[in-house]
């Protein structure tokens, strides 16, 4: 069932009252226990933050076109519809920050899953799209299908705007998203980040203090014990290592670094199997340098099938006609110089398929008076004269003088 379909015949929502949950109280030692002090959520890790953040924000960017399906070909419909999807499809931000929200609940802290409630207005119209806090929605399953619950009200499948990422092959009506494939990386690139600012707390190197090691301490187990112990355990960095001075002499005084621990190797490694796992280029999170080929491909290979999927959900959801579809419009999104758009914009309008105010638009320019007709090679004429060129032998000429 459509959602205005639904919206059209659904009583209104009843409030339920009572207990709709459990409160736990819990010491902070019993907390920690139960919460598992070294989980660190995806979100807190700043690759994967990266990761997902560029994703919305390319799918952000594109406008969103309300589009006709015609004999002709798909032609793009402009009324307050579109409008309302393309530029606030919520009233307290913008398509941008929107689509971003999206996104990134889909990515991280959905599990691959977010919700938008739509709401209406007494005539039937779109008035609001509101999105769901994930972290306190619930997704029940119902036999074959689901239910969401939010706030103390339940919602089934055909009330709300479900958008799904990398969906479970049992039910795909339901994502997964990526937390158990990182999960490790993150808590790995979380203990690298914590390693090297304890490394670099104090970058001096430590200081070896030679002592005289032959007392009455090494008499005893006990006391060989003690000094090894406070010889050779390991040291808070910046402290001094004391040795015996019998026992061996320091030629030089070398402060460990981060190619001796491996730790830029390990992190380099892990950044990009962050970004491969997330599907985006190494440069984006700080690893290689930015590729024109690799960039295009990832809009291609990710961003595009994320953003048809919302774009599906929209549709199937939004629009009653089984003529208009919702499409966005990812030419700007990929790599492309100056060079390349004057290239091809000449050649489509040498060939009549664009005009030449088009052709400026493409190049960011203002459109100018008199460039809006199909023209074609030789002088630019308008298309509809073709026939008129006397050099052609058409229009009276010899097809040779004009």
């Amino acid at each position: 069932m459509n959602i205005f379909q639904r919206f059209r015949s659904a009583p209104p929502p009843q409030k339920r009252t009572g207990t709709t949950g459990l409160i736990w109280l819990a010491s902070p030692d019993a907390y920690t226990a139960l919460t598992n002090a070294g989980y660190t959520k995806l979100s807190n890790c700043p690759e994967i933050q990266t990761s997902a953040n560029r994703i919305g924000d390319m799918i952000g960017s594109m406008t969103i076109h309300l589009m006709a399906n015609t004999k002709d070909g798909d032609k793009r419909i402009k009324n307050e519809l579109s409008r309302k999807i393309d530029i606030n499809p919520n009233k307290l931000t913008t398509r941008i920050q929107f689509m971003r929200s999206i996104v990134r609940n889909m990515i991280l802290e959905g599990d691959g899953n977010a919700i938008v409630l739509p709401h209406f207005t007494s005539d039937g119209f779109l008035d609001d799209l509101e999105p769901f806090d994930m972290t306190k929605t619930a997704i029940r399953n119902n036999g074959y299908g689901y239910y969401v619950t939010y706030n103390g009200r339940r919602f089934e499948p055909d009330e709300i705007l479900h958008f799904i990422d990398n969906p479970d092959p049992q039910k795909p009506w339901i994502g997964t998203g990526y937390k158990m494939l990182l999960t490790d990386l993150a808590g790995t690139l979380k203990q690298a980040q914590t390693t090297r600012k304890e490394f670099m707390a104090n970058p001096q190197p430590s200081i070896i203090v030679r002592v005289d090691g032959l007392t009455d301490e090494f008499a005893s187990p006990s006391g060989r014990e003690q000094l090894t112990d406070q010889f050779f355990a390991a040291a808070e960095n910046g402290k001094p290592w004391l040795i015996p001075a019998e026992l061996a002499e320091p030629k030089e005084i070398k402060p460990l670094s981060f190619q001796d621990l491996a730790i830029d190797k390990s992190i380099s490694i892990d950044k990009r199997t962050a970004a491969a796992i997330v599907g985006v280029p190494a440069f984006l999170v700080g690893e290689g340098k930015f590729d024109k080929d690799e960039h295009n491909s990832f809009i291609k290979t990710i961003v595009l099938p994320k953003a048809r999927s919302i774009e599906q959900e929209l549709t199937r959801k939004l629009l009653v006609s089984p003529d208009w579809f919702f499409r966005m419009n990812p030419r700007s999104l990929y790599s492309y110089s100056l060079t390349d758009i004057a290239e091809v914009a000449c050649n489509m309008v040498d060939r009549a398929i664009i005009d030449r105010n088009e052709a400026r638009d493409w190049a960011g320019w203002n459109p100018r008076d008199g460039l809006s007709e199909l023209a074609i090679l030789e002088n630019y004429i308008p298309y509809a004269k073709i026939g008129d060129q006397n050099k052609l032998g058409t229009n009276g000429g010899d097809g040779e003088n004009g």
